[in-house]
Order: C-alpha cells, then structure tokens, then sequence
C-alpha cells in the first residue's frame, strides 16, 4: 500500500453565544465563542433528516496566543438550507452514491464549471453508475459544493461525511474526472447490478448495527471487515476476522477454492442461506460493491453498516471498535474522537487510548505500537506503508527491512507525525546535492 499522514484529537471547550440565519426561516443555526484551546474538532454527517451536529473553528490570535472557535449546533439541516459558515478551516468531505447518470462526462463538466474558482482538493469520479468522491478543503467551499450537488433531486438525500483537516489540505490536487469504476476491483464493477437496490446489502443504522455485535457470539453470524489487512491493524469492530488482503482490488471473499485460501476466508463452508454475514468497511461503499457479488454467489443474508465506519463512530462513539479509523488520505488515521469529540464513550472490554491498543504490532519486531498511524518506507522504491515501533524506526532508518537500508534512494527518517512529500522531490533535492559537491 501506498500512502501518507496524520492523526488528530479534539480538546475540551467553553461557551457563548450568537445565531447564524439560513434560507428556511423557521430554522435557526446557533453559533458558540469558544477559548482558549486551538484544536479543531469538525465532525457532521448531513442528510435531510440527520443533524449536523457541531462544525468547529480555531484561529490563533498571535498577539494573545488565544483561540477562538465556532461551533454550530441545529436540529436538522433540510435540503433547502444555506449554511452561513464564516470558517476558513479544513475539512475532508466523503460522499458516494450509485444512480444512473446519462451523460457523466457532461456531469464532470457541471463539477468542473461550478468548482473553478473554489480551493477543493481530492478524488471525484463520475460514471454512468453514479459518484464517489473524497475531498478537502477550507469549510466554506467544501460546504458549498455539497449544497450545489444536493440541489440535483439524484443527490438530494445523500448522506454526506466529513472530519477535521487540520493540517490544511489532505490531498495534493484536484482529480475530478470520468473513471470506468468507482472502486477499483478486479474485472471491473461496470457490470455489478449496483443499481438495484435488492442486489446490494441490507443497510443497518449505527444503533442497529451495534445491536447486532452484541449478538454476533449467540447467533449465526460472520462479521466481515470488507477492507485492507493494514487498515484492520490500526482499528476494527470486536470479532471480524483480520483480512487477508492488501488491496480491495483482489478482495475474494466467499470464492476460496485452494485449502491456503479457504483458511483466510471468513466466507468459506458457511451456509449461504441461514449464516447472516455483516460487513463494513469505512464508508460504505466497498461493502455495496462487494455486497452485489456476494448476492450473485449465493448469500441470501447480507447486511452492512450504513455509512460505514465514520458514521458509526459518528453515531455511537468507540463501542465495539478497537483502536483508530485508517483514512485514505494524507492523515492516514483518526481516533474516534474525531467524529464525536463530545463522546466520551468507553468499552470496558478494551479502553480507547493509544496505550491500550495491545492488538498493533510493530511490522518489523512484533512488539506492541503504542502510535496507531502508518509510515511509509524511507526506500522511494519501496514505500511500503507499515506500523513500527519507534527502536526499529531509528535502527532501519525508517526503512522497513535490512535490505531497503542500503537502497540507493533513501529519504530522511521522518520525526513525528510528518509525511514524505512526493518522491520527485527528493530527487530533485539528490541533484541538488551532487551539483554542489
């Protein structure tokens, strides 16, 4: 796996007062003054009938070294809402959904043309089969774009994620463009009925699906984690099984035919008419894709968790999940904290904290990590992205084997919670350096 960068946390808070209009007049938004912390804590979920429960704002005031925070608070936002939001923080916004789209290079052209001039990074990809889109930007611009799209009655409901950015922008540029699969899979998934809503799984709300796994040892019942093995090694629900895959691309769950494969599976000899299989991944999205194939292989009891993992940490807090959530993007993991800071939540089975998080282990030694966030090898040609103790990060260098220590590209060991930036850089910088000796 390839990827990059950091974990955030929320701070306690204290208030006052003011309110904010919006275009439906019976609803107003209330905004709270709140010193002295600088943290940002932005965690909402928007559709027509869930709230938007608080988006934050810290600034420095550098002559006092104080912060001041907006926090907005309502009931409900309706499609027909305006947020007045006067926030320049960063915010990640994810959102998918599978609906038939005419003509999508006619609906990337809309994207771009009401894009332009708006600072939004990341991925969105259109097709015929629908949108899926992860991006960052300044809260302002982010927000206006999720009010533009909702007035498209195709996207009117949609439910809508976002999560604080607080080292500014997650992804590096905007990608905005047709793309034949909204995830990628082996074979492609043009031809999945994904349109049809029979074929997909049945989606659980957060409670029910919390429900649900406080049954999973009393019923016949298979949790599946329908995501990457080193996304499993950071954070997952109480008994899904760790998959054996590190791309959602060669995901074959229920199709195991060699003895190595069928030990891996947690599909494999179940009975596909009375075993309910709940799966969950952290949007959404790959368990609706790969709920489909499933459907067409056989299983008759499939249910998975709407929303995915952010909505469910979003809703329910840490309960029945271990560790931290990884996040495709330049932050690479959150706490659940993150999406619920007001949330104060503890499984007794297992404390939230990264000190307690026994189940990650250092790819290099084994021992227990302590730091729940991924790094990437210092080998550019490797870059594989691992966990490791901090002794192996300074014995390699920040490599992840003995051998990618004598490469001939190394970067710098990377202190903290930094990123390596795109690996021309450094190659630019090696020149660099050989034109000055």
């Amino acid at each position: 796996m390839r990827g990059s960068s950091a974990a955030c946390c929320a701070a306690p808070i204290s208030v006052s007062s003011a309110k904010i209009a919006c275009r439906n007049e019976s609803l107003l938004f209330q905004f709270k003054i709140l010193c002295p912390f600088a943290s940002l804590t932005t965690t909402s979920i928007f559709t027509t009938t869930r709230p938007f429960l608080s988006l934050s704002r810290s600034q420095p005031d550098k002559a006092k070294q104080k912060q001041k925070l907006w926090e907005f608070n309502c009931a409900t936002i309706p499609s027909s809402s305006t947020v007045a939001n006067p926030s320049n923080d960063f915010i990640v916004v994810n959102f998918y959904r599978f609906v038939f789209i005419n003509d999508p290079h006619e609906e990337v052209a809309k994207h771009l043309s009401f894009l332009k001039g708006l600072d939004i990074h990341g991925r969105i990809y259109v097709n015929e089969q629908g949108i899926n889109a992860q991006y960052s930007g300044p809260s302002k611009d982010a927000l206006a774009y999720v009010e533009w799209l909702r007035e498209d009655f195709r996207f009117s409901d949609i439910l809508v994620q976002i999560s604080p950015a607080l080292n500014g922008h997650a992804f590096p540029k905007l990608k905005l463009r047709y793309k034949p699969s909204l995830v990628q899979l082996e074979g492609g998934i043009s031809h999945l009925p994904l349109l049809d809503p029979t074929m997909r799984a049945t989606p659980l709300a957060p409670s029910e699906w919390r429900k649900r796994l406080k049954e999973v040892h009393d019923s016949n019942c298979v949790v599946l984690d329908v995501r990457n093995g080193y996304e499993w090694d950071i954070g997952h629900f109480h008994g899904a099984q760790r998959p054996d895959v590190d791309c959602f691309r060669s995901t074959s769950f229920g199709e195991s035919d060699s003895e190595e494969a069928i030990a891996s599976d947690p599909l494999a000899n179940v009975d596909k008419e009375k075993t309910n299989i709940l799966m969950y991944c952290t949007g959404g999205i790959r368990c609706d894709v790969y709920s489909t194939i499933l459907r067409q292989r056989g299983f008759q009891n499939l249910y998975t968790l709407k929303g995915g993992v952010s909505h469910y940490l979003q809703n329910e807090g840490p309960v029945e999940w271990v560790g931290n959530l990884f996040v495709f993007d330049d932050r690479l993991s959150l706490p659940p904290s993150a999406y619920n800071p007001e949330d104060t939540t503890v499984p007794s089975s297992n404390p939230q904290g990264c000190k307690n998080n026994l189940f990650a282990n250092c790819y290099i030694c084994g021992s227990q990590v302590s730091e729940l966030r991924h790094r990437n090898c210092a080998n550019i040609d490797c870059n594989l992205l691992f966990l490791c103790c901090m002794e192996c990060v300074k014995d390699l260098k920040g490599c992840c084997c003995p051998q990618c220590t004598t490469a001939p590209r190394l970067r710098p060991v990377l202190p903290g919670n930094q990123r390596y930036k795109k690996w021309y850089m450094y190659r630019e910088l090696e020149v660099q350096n050989e034109l000055a000796v």
